[in-house]
């Protein structure tokens, strides 16, 4: 509630606390955010301060104040918007992202699910065999309860088979959120989930039974997910057996997805865009297409990527973020399936302690990912690998020195071993690829470079001492400014890292900011520590 200043006749009668006007007492009172706040001064000559308690009445005089405005309570769980965590039975409007190679461990998403969260499970990197592992896991812990989680579908370009088998397991155990991450374009794999399940409820509305969350960092490919799938798409899902004629009519009534997270200058893939260049973006093309096609339910935007202080949760919030998705931070909790000695690694971080590399699912194609730099060689070894494989067309092209000094630094074994295992993985993963390898010297090139970039991420998950040197951790920016931003308090340490408790402490200090954001809109003098919410013991 605002008042006009001229005649204003609301007036503020203090009760037990007295108006906050210095620097100490403004941001105690600020960190109030459960508790109605009062804007008042005493004349239209004197500071303006803040109130908590009293009452407020018309026409009153002697030790009253003058009311130039009052804040409602400002929970953390208001955070966002309320339809997100509506539609997912969620407190809090707070995602933890997939991490792949099962980083996203069943105990983080179980963790967040208790805490009223959405946590999906990293399930990138993984077989069929192991993803059914940690599903059973999750499920054992949280069947039969209101409790809201999801499992992540990473793009695999050179594997649409896998993509499709993903898919296929995900409907049969009845995961129910998606998070689809490193998709180009539409895939016939990610429509059908999408589109799974799609009825008429009995008041005619149409109703998902799966949610897809796109995780995007580009308008075009934005713009596919929020617009219906191609009905060629549709009609050759139709005519396999894989949609009914009623699920691929309704789906081209509809977005591919309702929820997007809009990924910025985040870990692993990632395109290192500003969130505050990249979110205006994507939400004027959103509001285009709603009008476009017309339709009746909102498609929500959740921001994610460079999201490790309280500020940063603030700021996408106020940026009109649906809900936030948090990453590299997550890797070092409690929870992370990732070695102590990476978990130390990326408690040290600082901001600029990051390098692009070669991604391994996608080498051929020059996409990158983005890794922890410090202590670790890996970021240059991968590029050194891009470069042998944008050379030479193939092995025996190496030259002997480059060669046997690859195997001493890099490899640590003769690129033939490295070869035998290769094959014999995708003997039994995707023989088509090692038919491809024997006609092309060059992609079987390929597949050895990426036999290195695949099992670093592995070696650092393992804590493997002898690789040390060669470990992949995907890791943004936001790493190195949520340690900076603990530095001193109970969360420097990562055994205090656990993943709900992280998770509080951003949403509260997000709320405690975006408190004195609105009252230094009313004029108050706000001093420059309210911005800065330390760690507390949250539950």
């Amino acid at each position: 509630m605002r008042l006009n200043d001229v005649g204003n006749c609301l007036r503020w009668i203090s009760g037990s606390e007295p108006v906050a006007h210095s620097p100490a007492e403004l941001c105690a009172a600020m960190a109030l955010v459960r508790s109605p706040l009062h804007i008042v001064r005493k004349t239209p000559d004197a500071p303006i301060g803040l109130a908590t308690g009293g009452e407020l009445a018309a026409n009153a005089s002697g030790a009253s104040y003058e009311c130039l405005g009052s804040l409602p309570p400002l929970y953390p769980e208001w955070l966002g918007d309320r339809s997100f965590c509506q539609v997912h039975g969620l407190r809090f409007a707070y995602v933890g992202g997939a991490m792949a190679n099962g980083i996203a461990s069943p105990q983080m998403v179980i963790a967040l699910a208790r805490a009223k969260m959405l946590g999906m499970l990293g399930t990138a990197g993984l077989s069929l065999d192991q993803m059914c592992e940690r599903l059973d896991v999750v499920e054992a812990e949280l069947k039969g309860t209101a409790h809201a989680w999801g499992a992540n579908l990473i793009h695999s370009p050179h594997e649409p088979t896998l993509e499709m088998r993903t898919v296929e397991l995900f409907l049969a155990r009845g995961v129910r959120r998606v998070s689809a991450s490193a998709f180009m374009g539409l895939t016939p794999a990610v429509v059908r989930y999408a589109a799974s399940g799609l009825h008429v409820d009995s008041q005619g509305n149409v109703q998902r039974t799966n949610h897809l969350f796109a995780k995007i960092s580009r308008p075009e490919v934005a713009a596919r997910f929020m617009a219906p799938p191609p009905q060629s798409m549709l009609d050759a899902l139709v005519l396999q057996g894989l949609l009914s004629a009623d699920e691929a009519r309704l789906a081209s009534m509809l977005p591919v997805a309702e929820d997007l997270s809009v990924e910025s200058d985040s870990g692993g893939h990632t395109d290192n865009r500003p969130l505050g260049a990249l979110f205006p973006t994507i939400a004027r093309l959103r509001d285009d297409l709603v009008r476009e096609h017309g339709f009746a339910r909102p498609i929500r935007l959740g921001a994610a990527g460079g999201l490790g202080t309280p500020q940063a949760v603030a700021a996408a919030f106020a940026m009109g973020a649906a809900y936030v998705l948090t990453g590299s931070i997550n890797q070092a909790c409690v929870e992370a399936a990732q070695s102590p000695a990476v978990k130390q690694m990326l408690a040290v971080a600082d901001l600029a302690d990051v390098v692009m590399a070669p991604a391994g699912d996608m080498f051929e194609m020059g996409v990158e990912v983005q890794v922890l730099k410090r202590g670790t060689l890996f970021g240059v070894r991968a590029k050194r690998l891009y470069e042998l494989y944008t050379t030479y067309d193939s092995i025996e092209e190496i030259p002997v020195e480059l060669k046997a000094r690859l195997e001493r630094e890099i490899f640590a074994k003769p690129m033939e071993d490295v070869w035998a295992e290769t094959r014999a993985f995708f003997e039994g993963q995707d023989p088509r690829e090692v038919a491809r390898a024997e006609r092309e010297p060059r992609h079987k090139l390929a597949l050895v470079c990426r036999w290195y970039l695949g099992l670093s991420s592995k070696w650092a998950i393992q804590g493997l001492e002898s690789r040390r040197l060669d470990y992949q951790v995907w890791m943004g920016p936001a790493q190195g400014a949520f340690n900076a931003w603990v530095k001193g308090s109970f969360l420097e340490a990562p055994e205090n890292r656990t993943v709900v408790q992280m998770a509080l402490n951003l949403l509260e200090g997000a709320a405690v900011i975006t408190r004195a954001a609105q009252c230094r809109t009313y004029g108050v003098a706000v001093p420059a520590e309210a911005f800065d919410f330390r760690p507390r013991q949250l539950g």
